[in-house]
């Protein structure tokens, strides 16, 4: 436990950042996931706007680094242009 009234206020502050960070981090796996699971489907490339969006998004605000976001971008993609069309 804190015994300073600054550590506990910075405690409180963690906590709250790390569920929220949390339920961001959860929803991007979610739909990550659903592209993955079927890249062939026709919402996949509507979903992949949608992660993109909030890749971005959530790297400016520092849940993700930059390099980190443009990779994931980057693989799901490539997963759905291959999926789209097999050549």
């Amino acid at each position: 436990m804190p015994t300073h009234k600054s550590a506990a206020k910075r405690l409180r502050q963690s906590e709250k950042r790390r569920l929220h960070s949390r339920t961001r981090r959860s929803q991007i796996r979610s739909l990550t996931k659903r592209i993955r699971e079927d890249p062939g489907a026709a919402q996949a490339p509507e979903l992949l706007k949608k992660v993109s969006v909030l890749l971005d998004r959530y790297a400016a605000r520092g849940l993700h680094h930059q390099n980190k976001a443009d990779r994931l971008k980057s693989n799901l993609s490539k997963l759905v242009r291959s999926a789209q069309n097999p050549s």
